[in-house]
């Protein structure tokens, strides 16, 4: 799913998540000294410096494989995420989510490449399936998880969707951020990073230029975003993340 906003308005596109009611609360991100943990889903970004998990980074690299990769290349990133030991239930909603930023097609593959390996594997695996008729819940988380993606731009954002179609708003909020990026399993900061995972494989600057930003406004210090840029070499094209690192120097120089 693709948003929409001016240019100068600060991050022209985009989608976010909320961890909303989970079934399972992910691994928070410890401190370099292992002293203490801070919550990467907390509305204020913490004020320590903190370093990426081995568990988010292969699941970062898989956002980016699954969006720009071949089916090798997302084979790859699946054994890697399970030698990192990430949580099948990350990688299930990362696959879920991938639709709204590469589309049915590589999504269906990389589900398919996931059931594979989790044959044999037994019934471990607790999967969140949503009922039908929650259009109006859908509706509410929505529009609360893309306000604390785009922060003060938000009202803006909806206003320029609007204007592009009445429909690209309202599928944008119940679709997107409401029925998609507000699942439980995976909190907003990791699906933030692997947005823009997804965005740098796929060579999507616009979006990127957003989730970039989205990633600070859900609380990601700017060291994580960091890491998970430089953890893409040799996983999508070069130019692609060159751009990437140039655009997040630019995001960063801009502050608040």
């Amino acid at each position: 799913m693709m948003m929409y906003l001016k240019a100068k308005e600060r991050g022209e596109t985009g989608c976010g998540g909320d961890p909303g009611h989970r079934t399972r609360r992910p691994a928070l991100l410890r401190l370099p000294d292992s002293a203490g943990i801070v919550s990467m889903t907390d509305g204020t970004p913490p004020a320590v410096m903190m370093t990426l998990d081995g568990e988010t980074r292969a699941l970062v690299q898989l956002a980016a494989r699954v969006a720009g990769g071949t089916e090798l290349d997302v084979r790859a990133g699946l054994r890697e995420v399970q030698r990192a030991g990430t949580p099948p239930e990350w990688v299930e909603e990362l696959i879920l989510q991938s639709y709204l930023f590469c589309g049915f097609p590589r999504t269906l593959n990389a589900a398919r490449e996931w059931r594979r390996t989790q044959e044999g594997q037994g019934a471990g695996l607790q999967r969140v399936v949503q009922q039908a008729g929650e259009l109006e819940a859908y509706t509410v988380s929505g529009e609360a998880t893309c306000a604390r993606v785009y922060g003060r731009f938000y009202e803006k954002l909806r206003r320029n969707i609007v204007d592009l179609h009445p429909e690209l708003d309202r599928w944008m909020i119940v679709e997107g951020y409401g029925k998609v990026l507000s699942r439980p399993g995976l909190d907003l900061g990791r699906r933030e990073l692997c947005i823009v995972a997804a965005c740098v494989g796929s060579g999507q600057d616009r979006q990127l230029h957003s989730h970039l930003h989205g990633s600070r406004n859900v609380g990601v210090p700017d060291s994580v975003i960091a890491e998970s840029l430089a953890s893409l070499e040799g996983v999508v094209e070069a130019p692609n993340l060159a751009r990437a690192v140039a655009l997040w120097e630019k995001v960063r120089g801009q502050g608040d």
